[in-house]
């Protein structure tokens, strides 16, 4: 299989990973199998084969900007590299899913930071984090506040 035809699939399958995500509250249980597990096992051995396959070869490294850049050149290692991203950009966002869920964080609010996430991952990551922080510091409505009673 060539590069350009794996990178077609590689991206199909994390896009269902990523629609699977989205309809997470009608299918909680399935949707974690499959966009927390399934998927990025899948795009983990393809990631592996070509890593396995190309690194040897490949040109250039991490210790400089110039040599991750010449790295990249390779168009496997490039692919590889893409992989990565889907992988664990999905990742990510299966667990920004679950943990809004166990802090019952309405759905649609996470769905912006889901959307930052698949399209720039750190950003996704950093934009949930502040949801979060800005959920845990609101008083609770309906509870006594320490000190207080009913």
């Amino acid at each position: 299989m060539n590069p350009d035809e794996l990178f077609r699939i590689c991206n199909m399958i994390a896009m269902a990973g990523w629609l699977v995500l989205l309809a997470s509250p009608f299918i909680s249980k399935l949707a974690e199998r499959i966009s927390a597990l399934l998927i990025p096992v899948l795009l983990a051995i393809a990631y592996s084969g070509l890593v396995l396959a190309f690194w040897s070869g490949a040109e250039g490294g991490f210790d400089s900007l110039p040599n991750v850049m010449l790295l990249f050149t390779q168009p496997e290692i490039a692919l590889a590299g893409w992989i990565h991203y889907l992988a664990f950009d999905l990742l990510i966002g299966g667990w920004e899913v679950r943990t809004a869920r166990a802090e019952r964080i309405p759905f649609l609010i996470v769905v912006p930071c889901l959307a930052l996430t698949f399209l720039f991952g750190p950003a996704g990551y950093l934009a949930f984090s502040a949801l979060r922080a800005a959920r845990a510091a609101m008083p609770s409505t309906g509870r006594p506040t320490e000190g207080t009673s009913r």
